[in-house]
């Protein structure tokens, strides 16, 4: 058997159960290949832990609260981004998963994986592979159609703005507000399409056809 490395891992997660569980278990399961070297109920405290750690990888319960999974994948990736972080979750629903993978975790995996299920996914992550469930995967393959049907006359007017390339100035002109209230209007629109720029919504306005219109 060829050699694999040893993985060092921190787990934040505020179920202490789960995170003893994987403490015994991952090594056990894997030949000693996955180390846990550091945990934290804490999603604060995630990024300063990770940092006096040294681990290769960080894995991160998504349903921890405030300020929670996504936010600590975030800071984690920002201050010490050689980290990769791989985002998990008992729930089904996929949004979160989503949150977490635009904040910077390089891979998802379900609460229910077994921990000798857990080791080919983390080295895919470690070698720069991204990992996630087929579910996951079809959820951002699927067409988003339904954020457009979901705006009003104004949101979508607003959208196709943006979506053209007027700026705030001249969005404000349009609409006879302060470029302030745009640019207020312009974020509330980016939540409610669950995108973080302005070129993710154009991108959408284009997929569902609201270039056309």
């Amino acid at each position: 058997m060829p050699d694999v490395p040893t993985i060092r891992l921190v787990v934040v997660d505020d179920h202490r159960l789960f995170v003893r569980g994987l403490e015994l278990l991952l090594p056990a399961t894997t030949d000693k290949r996955v180390e846990v070297v550091g945990s934290t109920g804490d999603a604060s405290a995630a990024a300063s832990l990770v940092s006096r750690c040294h681990p290769d990888l960080a894995l991160v319960d998504l349903h921890m609260p405030p300020p929670g999974g996504v936010r600590a994948v975030a800071a984690i990736r920002r201050t010490t981004p050689r980290v990769r972080v791989v985002a998990m979750s008992g729930g089904d629903d996929p949004d979160p998963a989503l949150e977490a993978l635009r904040a910077g975790a390089e891979g998802y995996l379900p609460k229910s994986s077994q921990p000798e299920e857990l080791l080919p996914p983390l080295l895919a992550v470690l070698d720069g592979w991204a990992v996630l469930p087929a579910e996951l995967l079809r959820a951002l393959l699927r067409p988003v159609r339904s954020a457009a049907i979901d705006l009003d006359v104004d949101e979508r007017r607003l959208l196709r703005a943006v979506a053209t390339g007027r700026s705030s100035v001249e969005i404000a002109g349009d609409l006879h507000v302060s470029e302030r209230t745009v640019k207020r209007m312009i974020a509330a629109l980016l939540r409610k399409l669950r995108v973080s720029s302005r070129a993710e919504a154009a991108a959408l306005a284009g997929q569902v056809g609201l270039l056309g219109e």
